[in-house]
């Protein structure tokens, strides 16, 4: 079935009112339609992903870019994800078993069993597996990426940003110049940015991921245009890969401006 349909057809609980409503109502407005199925809310990847939309978000006006997000959590989890990143709530829908990511045929991750685990526990050796590259291609080359630094990525903190939120004592964004300069991701930077949203998820792990029998479900990123017609997706292969192009994610939005984007898969 087309991911439009599904989307189309699709109907959750809404964040910032805790009604179940249509995915894509009020979308119809918007010349373009970006839905971005996310794993856990407390999964690495879906705060990076709302990272990178609140820091970008003001190059799309609602008329051009209707966003909608679908996580797999419960309304709890879904307003503390909202409040740590700032993701609009009246956009953020949740999905508590991961019903739609099946719909959709996206990656369930890695599926090895031992006799005597429970769901839970083999949910955790599969994920610990997956950090360590197996079943989850590209894993390790992005962390050591966000450790190396990235001179194709951009500077993610500015100088006199205060970086807060990790077990670190506080310290400027400018400590970063040391490390390499400007202009670009410093090593380290993208490092530090990874730390300080384990750490928000690891005090809060209870509200974050109310059920842990789907840590290893990955995501998926689709953008329509007002007809729905499929313009780009992604469907993601393993953890923080939720880009084609993790140096700027956000690249396929280019076509929201130019309008005029070949289909990518």
């Amino acid at each position: 079935m087309n991911p439009y349909t599904i989307f189309h057809q699709t109907e959750r609980q809404r964040v910032s009112d805790g009604i179940v409503r249509p995915l894509l109502e009020n979308c119809q407005h918007a010349s373009h339609i970006l839905v971005l199925v996310w794993p856990q809310l407390g999964d690495f990847d879906s705060l990076e992903y709302a990272w990178w939309l609140q820091r970008e978000a003001q190059n799309w006006s609602p008329q051009k870019l209707a966003i909608r997000a679908v996580g797999i959590g419960n309304l709890t989890s879904g307003k503390k994800f909202c409040e740590y990143t700032g993701f609009a709530p009246e956009n953020l829908f949740v999905e508590p078993e991961g019903e739609l990511h099946r719909q959709l045929h996206l990656y369930s991750g890695l599926n090895v069993s031992l006799p005597g685990l429970s769901l839970s526990q083999k949910a955790w050796l599969n994920l610990l597996l997956m950090c360590a590259g197996i079943g989850s291609p590209g894993t390790l080359a992005e962390v050591f990426r966000g450790y190396k630094g990235d001179r194709q990525a951009p500077q993610l903190f500015g100088d006199e940003e205060m970086i807060q939120g990790t077990p670190l004592p506080t310290f400027k964004g400018s400590f970063f110049r040391l490390a390499g300069g400007n202009g670009f991701q410093r090593p380290f930077e993208l490092a530090t940015l990874r730390l300080r949203n384990m750490v928000e998820v690891l005090k809060n792990w209870h509200i974050y991921v109310p059920d842990s029998a789907y840590l290893t479900q990955r995501g998926g990123t689709f953008l329509f245009d007002h007809q729905g017609q499929l313009l780009y997706s992604h469907r993601d292969r393993g953890i923080l890969g939720f880009a084609a192009n993790m140096s700027q994610p956000l690249s396929f939005l280019s076509c929201v401006e130019t309008e005029n984007l070949d289909i990518k898969q």
